[in-house]
């Protein structure tokens, strides 16, 4: 049988996938990768001015800001491995991915998201003792508990996601080798195999739910407790500095979320809205919060804004 020799050549692994960016606006592709690299450029600007200015700059070296240097990481590490690629594909050099390379792309992309949902719950975590107990803050947000959310995030993000792999790899892909995305993701490595992927698709449920899912309970009944205490502070003064301190990680959230939730939901239950829908939701998530964030902070935080205009312009 010829279909069984080819099967047994492949070793039932593809040698590489194709990637078609995003299927159905192939001729916007060169006027798309416009926006999407000056919204890379301002992510990689954007973030590495903020972990130079609080690794530079010992007053910043608190936990609020530590917190933000992980932040900034995670995005670095979000968008760096997944839109270098995407533009690849827009400018036609190369639209070919090594499974391995594909599946390190997966791991990378869904690690860095689980650990920056974990940062965001630590965030939510500082802010709710910095309102609720203020006393207790210093004492409880040490710098060895801030290492340790630090460790916490990557482990997480390392356990949920590193079986995905096996989870793959234990799938024969003997159909087409096409797939109608920019990067690679579990769901649409999973559904190009010629399997039953129900394992898959409960894994990925499950993962979102008790990861960012679960993330996002929590840091809303952390905002819940926080506005109580807010309500209760005496003067008006006081509430507005309380509430300005958690605009910028509550701005932060929902650009972070709503994409990502956006994306998981259009993915399995959206079957009327357009393919291209899918795709450029699942590229905003990669590419707005790590252009968003660090221009968020930096607006809405005095301290960073002065530190980043010094830092620079005593570099420059």
């Amino acid at each position: 049988h010829p279909r069984m020799v080819n099967l047994n050549q492949t070793s039932l692994h593809p040698t590489s996938f194709r990637l078609l960016g995003i299927a159905g606006l192939e001729d916007l592709h060169t006027w798309l990768s416009i926006p999407f690299c000056l919204m890379y450029i301002a992510a990689l600007l954007g973030n590495f001015v903020l972990l130079f200015v609080i690794v530079m700059e010992r007053s910043l070296h608190k936990p609020m800001y530590l917190l933000l240097a992980m932040l900034a990481v995670a995005d670095l590490i979000l968008s760096s491995s997944t839109v270098p690629k995407s533009l690849s594909i827009f400018w036609s050099l190369s639209k070919e991915i090594s499974f391995h390379a594909c599946l390190i792309q997966m791991f990378l992309t869904h690690f860095s998201s689980i650990a920056e949902s974990t940062i965001l719950l630590a965030m939510a975590f500082d802010r709710y003792v910095a309102i609720c107990n203020p006393l207790r803050y210093v004492t409880v947000f040490t710098h060895s508990v801030i290492a340790k959310i630090g460790l916490a995030a990557v482990a997480r993000g390392f356990c949920v996601v590193f079986p995905a792999i096996f989870l793959l790899q234990r799938l024969p892909y003997c159909r087409h080798h096409i797939m109608p995305h920019t990067y690679c993701e579990h769901m649409g490595i999973a559904r190009l195999a010629c399997a039953d992927i129900s394992v898959n698709i409960w894994y990925g449920f499950a993962s979102i739910l008790l990861s960012p899912g679960m993330d996002i309970v929590l840091i809303g009944v952390s905002y819940v407790l926080i506005l109580q205490a807010v309500f209760r502070l005496s003067s008006r003064h006081a509430q507005l500095k309380a509430a300005g301190t958690c605009s910028s990680h509550a701005c932060v959230i929902f650009m972070f979320y709503t994409p990502a939730f956006f994306s998981f939901f259009t993915y399995r239950f959206g079957h009327n809205i357009p393919h291209h829908v899918h795709i450029l939701s699942a590229n905003f998530y990669v590419l707005l919060p790590p252009m968003l964030n660090p221009i968020v902070y930096t607006m809405k935080n005095k301290l960073i804004r002065e530190k980043a205009f010094q830092v620079l312009f005593r570099s420059g």
